[in-house]
């Protein structure tokens, strides 16, 4: 074969890739000699920070990734747990957050196309798509029109596709208002012996591509994804792919047939990079080479260059590894689904990713050297200047409420506590007749059909906490998510991550970057709920502005029994409420200090006692299993004065309750301590729980009864117990429905 020679590439065009002077000096190292411009462009995105990892890679490694239950950890297109009885939950969390900024539908869209891919890629069934959200004030009308692109494009594509998005969260403060934040989780069923991975092995197998045709978008797109937001990003709209879901419905059917044929060996997206990405990280995985004719390469564009087709991430795409023999068999399933699937080349034994267009060589280079040879950079840190001034906060100087109930209905319409209707009324959440508990509870389930088994989900981060302490709100975005299973009555099992910040070349960045992925290793460890996969978005930045730091934490846990799942809705008049673990003055990043006070993420977070928080874990769960428990809610934001209201609303019914005032009155009512749940028992059941919660050892508060028609927190002196109880809140609960029910809505018409 003749080999194609470039003219000598133009100085600095490695600069405009996105490489430093350095790393192109190593590519001509590893080459022998200079790239040529498509073997640039290949190397540039491969070791862009979107592909590589180059800089969180050895930060990553603290994680823990084994555990009894882990199937598939990282370095897979998504994590696999063991649920038992040959069955598996395979799930994965990625970010599509520049390409959101610039054209939301799209960006959107295609975030939910790709990490379905990941998912069916794996051979399992997705049967439904969660998500996390961060944006700027609901009060911008830029913010409105992301927040509704964004849902939209949420709902357009997974509705279309015919995969139930069952829950997520929403999150707005200022920090975000340049650059939103869209991360997209998907969970799928798979039996044991259908699991796929990516490899190309098999020396003389075909590579075939599979699904749409490959055109001009997304050209560069994780280069695009490794860089600063601008004023002249929106001139990359090309950088953002456009997605199909019917094509993508066809090709999920079209690739779960394929493998369960038998025909498969290893399979992958096209995602970041497309072309570049899937081949080269099939042959590093195998240990193999893989050659490639781009002239047979599908295209919907006329003109295509071999650095168009290798760098596009056009959507609905993947490469597919298969027996030597078993060709026609793959075309004939691809075709019943109206799809094509062509022979573009085979693996080789030689380790090299070779391109060429007919008979000439356009490119050339070790497959590892793509993958394994990134740079790896150990970036300086250091504690960023802004803390010493965020955290200064004396509630000496914080003046309590005159009037609580304004404080309560103030909170319950704040955009962050309000209700997400508005967001998950335009998901279709119940298609495919799994969905058991809908949006709006701690946790989604889903019922694992054929069996007794439930799947429980659940998307966490409070951003706050970590731009004021990363170490504690890692720790505590992982126990939330925890915490919020074990509401559903589920057992938690491992983690996805999305692991979104700024410019890593800054020390201050890096700094929250390392604090929080030590924060959540330690509660993985202790919650034993290891790290399976995910994501990390750098550069989430707009003219040097970083947004908070918020790494998110995806989660999948377990109901062995549907019949014992839990909600937190109050469900009858005279039931007994609970409130396990303890309420301390922790106010500092509270949604009350933001609301009321205008202090945003200011003063020190809640600390997290990882101990007291398996405790309190393990204790309701195990309440729940053995029938004790009627509801259960998490007191997260906005504290346990907002968790009561939200019980209340659920459930239709009101509830009178009595407490000590052992600590300022806005703290108990509005603190965010950590592992506290609300938990409520039948009067025939209190003595028994309250028997196994004292034996559990863990701390508790008898907090009053369910029923009539209003929220009545009344607060009695601690020093004065035979004083008459103050009456701080007494509001019908349909009047916190509809505050709580209308405050989004109303901000988006």
């Amino acid at each position: 074969m003749a080999h194609q020679n470039d003219e000598k590439l133009k100085p600095g065009t490695w600069k405009e890739m996105g490489l430093t002077d350095e790393e192109f000096q190593k590519i001509v190292d590893i080459l022998g000699r200079e790239p040529n411009f498509v073997e640039l462009g290949i190397f540039s995105v491969m070791w862009s920070e979107h592909c590589s990892y180059k800089t969180s890679r050895p930060v990553l490694n603290l994680f823990p990734t084994e555990g009894e239950h882990i199937l598939q950890g990282p370095g897979e297109n998504a994590g696999i747990v063991d649920i038992g009885d040959g069955q598996a939950v395979a799930f994965k969390m990625e970010s599509h957050n520049h390409p959101s900024a610039i054209e939301p539908y799209q960006g959107a869209a295609t975030g939910v196309g790709g990490i379905l891919r990941d998912v069916f890629t794996m051979g399992a069934r997705p049967i439904a798509v969660l998500n996390s959200l961060r944006f700027g004030s609901l009060e911008s009308a830029r913010t409105r029109y992301l927040f509704g692109g964004v849902v939209s494009g949420i709902s357009g594509y997974g509705n279309c596709i015919g995969v139930p998005t069952v829950g997520g969260e929403v999150f707005f403060a200022p920090s975000y208002e340049e650059n939103p934040l869209v991360n997209a989780m998907c969970v799928g069923l798979i039996d044991h012996q259908d699991i796929k991975k990516g490899v190309a092995s098999g020396v003389g197998n075909p590579v075939m591509v599979v699904g749409a045709r490959t055109g001009r978008d997304g050209i560069h797109g994780a280069t695009f994804a490794s860089e600063e937001l601008s004023e002249e990003s929106a001139d990359k709209r090309p950088a953002v792919q456009v997605g199909d879901p019917f094509m993508e419905k066809l090709l999920l059917e079209a690739c779960l047939e394929v493998i369960k044929s038998g025909c498969v060996v290893g399979i992958q997206d096209m995602g970041a990079a497309g072309l570049t990405s899937s081949s080269c990280e099939m042959a590093s995985r195998a240990g193999t080479g893989i050659e490639m004719d781009l002239a047979l390469v599908p295209r919907r564009e006329k003109g295509m260059t071999p650095y168009e087709l290798m760098l596009s991430e056009s959507q609905e795409r993947m490469l597919v590894v298969v027996k030597e023999g078993t060709e026609d068999t793959v075309k004939e399933i691809f075709t019943k689904w109206d799809l094509e699937a062509v022979v573009v080349g085979q693996v080789t034994d030689d380790g090299m990713l070779r391109l060429t267009e007919g008979e000439q060589v356009v490119a050339e280079m070790p497959a590892q050297a793509l993958t394994d040879e990134a740079p790896v950079y150990q970036r300086p840190y250091s504690e960023p200047e802004y803390l010493s001034e965020a955290r200064e906060l004396s509630l000496v100087n914080v003046p309590q409420p005159d009037d609580n109930e304004k404080v309560l209905m103030d909170l319950l319409a704040a955009p962050n506590i309000a209700s997400k209707e508005w967001v998950y009324r335009q998901y279709d959440h119940m298609v495919g007749t799994n969905t058991v508990v809908r949006p709006g509870s701690d946790g989604s389930v889903l019922r694992v059909k054929g069996t007794k088994k439930g799947i429980a989900l659940s998307t966490d981060c409070n951003a706050r906490y970590c731009y004021l302490n990363p170490y504690e709100g890692g720790k505590i975005a992982v126990a939330e998510a925890a915490r919020n299973l074990v509401c559903s009555g589920a057992k938690p099992l491992a983690i996805t991550n999305c692991l979104n910040f700024g410019n890593p070349e800054k020390p201050g960045v890096m700094w929250q970057f390392r604090q929080a992925v030590q924060g959540m290793s330690e509660a993985c460890r202790q919650l034993n709920t290891p790290v399976t996969g995910g994501n990390v978005s750098f550069y989430n930045e707009t003219r040097g502005t970083a947004v908070y730091p918020t790494p998110t934490v995806g989660m999948v846990g377990l109901i062995e029994d549907l019949d014992k799942r839990c909600t937190q809705d109050f469900k009858d008049a005279g039931d007994i409420i609970l409130m396990v673990g303890e309420t301390k003055v922790e106010l500092g990043g509270s949604e009350y200090l933001s609301v009321v006070h205008g202090m945003e993420a200011k003063g020190t977070p809640p600390e997290l006692d990882l101990e007291l928080e398996q405790q309190v874990q393990q204790s309701v769960l195990e309440a729940i299993q053995k029938g004790l428990v009627k509801s259960a809610h998490d007191c997260s934001e906005g504290g346990l004065a907002v968790a009561l209201a939200e019980c209340c609303i659920s459930g239709g019914i009101g509830a009178e309750i009595y407490s000590i005032e052992s600590i300022r009155g806005d703290a108990l009512l509005f603190s965010e301590s950590q592992s506290r749940i609300a938990i409520t028992t039948s009067e025939n059941n209190v003595a028994e729980l309250i028997n196994y919660l004292t034996a559990a050892g863990v701390p508790f508060t008898r907090l009053g009864t369910v029923g009539g028609s209003n929220l009545k927190i009344s607060l009695l002196d601690a020093g004065c117990a035979t004083g008459r109880p103050r009456t701080v809140i007494n509001l019908p609960v349909s009047e916190m429905e509809n505050r709580w029910r209308e405050a989004i809505a109303c901000l988006m018409k």
